[in-house]
């Protein structure tokens, strides 16, 4: 399949759909609804989307003008929606607490310029708001949020490093430092008892495998176009040696290969099975503000009185508000050339062109075509897809 139509943003939706179905079973704790968490598997969404991620960002990193464009790409991508997110958590909370007003804007201060920050551990929960939930977190996805940061910080160098001293030493080397921080932390961890450890673990070092293994499905994409079959093999052995052998040390060292050869392969390998982005990029917001939809269900007492009736407003409140945070939040902080752009760009195009007949002669999804080129020819002055992540 061309790398001009890939399934990307089919599977961003797939992760956030995950993740959102997962905390709708854990969050909500009714026992009716533990059927999502057996089905729905957050480890994949989180882990998948850095996969993505890798192959993305660094796509992204490669094809703009100046490092100032790549981080001003970067910063527009994410943090307006994700600014938002937070004060207006903030600002319902202090709506909906029962504290008073100074103590509210005591700890709600502190909430603000910690999550601002993304320093979400540092802060995660508002004054008086949702204290009686069995979670007590105002947004407990937003954790993974610094380490997609931090890693858009080590992408430029990463990049750099790859191209003086070659992409194999850089990214073989940086993984196997990887899973020694996975490993060294689980030994720490045992051996001590504090969970520090174990949260330590969760961070970007312990994640960089699977932006590893997506940036180099990106650098070696021409390579990894012809040897498929292989790359699947080998991830069908990683899988293999990682079930056979559930230690630490194996899984951490093929987990992330056999999942990140499955993401890219569904984007890049498979079929292309339509332009989901035609609506914006809903699985950011709904991923940001899912969890906070859930809390407040919670919180009213839905799940307690109708689990399934509580799911479905829930999910659609959620769909919802993430259609209104693209587009009153989120695409107008995109330059013009952004993927979603062009992808909204080519549903109104191809409505004009089913309007206006077949005299033109254009062959049906033409327009798509021409809005999403510029994979392999486009100049690196010219970046032509580097929003997407």
């Amino acid at each position: 399949m061309s790398l001009r139509h890939n399934n990307f943003d089919l599977l961003r939706l797939a992760f956030a759909g995950a993740v959102l179905l997962w905390h709708q079973s854990v969050v909500s704790q009714a026992p009716a609804l533990e059927v999502l968490g057996r089905l729905a598997s957050p480890d994949l969404g989180v882990k998948g989307f850095f996969v993505v991620s890798g192959y993305l960002v660094v796509m992204s990193c490669e094809r703009s003008a100046s490092l100032r464009d790549y981080a001003a790409k970067r910063i527009r991508r994410i943090y307006p929606a994700y600014a938002t997110v937070v004060f207006l958590a903030f600002v319902a909370g202090w709506a909906a607490s029962p504290v008073g007003s100074a103590e509210y804007l005591r700890g709600g201060a502190r909430y603000l310029l910690a999550n601002l920050a993304f320093l979400n551990f540092v802060a995660p929960t508002l004054p008086g708001v949702f204290a009686s939930n069995p979670w007590t977190e105002v947004n407990g996805a937003l954790w993974t949020l610094k380490i997609e940061v931090m890693f858009y910080a080590l992408v430029p160098f990463l990049v750099l490093a790859a191209r003086r001293l070659g992409a194999l030493p850089v990214l073989g080397a940086l993984y196997i430092l990887s899973v020694a921080y996975l490993v060294t932390l689980e030994a720490v961890a045992a051996s001590t008892g504090r969970q520090l450890w174990l949260q330590l673990q969760r961070q970007l070092p312990g994640q960089l495998t699977y932006f590893l293994v997506g940036a180099a499905l990106y650098m070696y994409r021409e390579r990894v176009e012809r040897r498929w079959g292989v790359l699947l093999a080998i991830a069908a052995a990683a899988y293999l040696a990682q079930v056979l052998v559930p230690a630490l040390p194996v899984r951490a060292a093929f987990e992330p290969l056999a999942l990140g050869i499955a993401v890219v392969f569904a984007a890049c390998g498979l079929r292309y099975l339509g332009n989901f982005a035609r609506f914006g990029d809903l699985s950011y917001g709904i991923y940001i503000i899912h969890f906070a939809v859930i809390q407040t269900a919670v919180a009213a007492g839905l799940y307690a009185q109708d689990p399934w009736l509580a799911f479905t407003a829930t999910t659609a409140v959620t769909v919802a508000l993430a259609f209104i945070c693209w587009h009153a939040v989120e695409k107008p902080f995109l330059s013009r050339r952004s993927h979603y752009r062009l992808a909204e760009s080519a549903k109104a195009d191809r409505r004009a062109i089913v309007s206006a007949g077949s005299a033109a002669g254009s062959p049906r999804g033409s327009a798509h075509s021409e809005a999403r080129a510029g994979w392999r020819g486009a100049p690196r002055a010219r970046p032509r897809r580097e929003d997407r992540r």
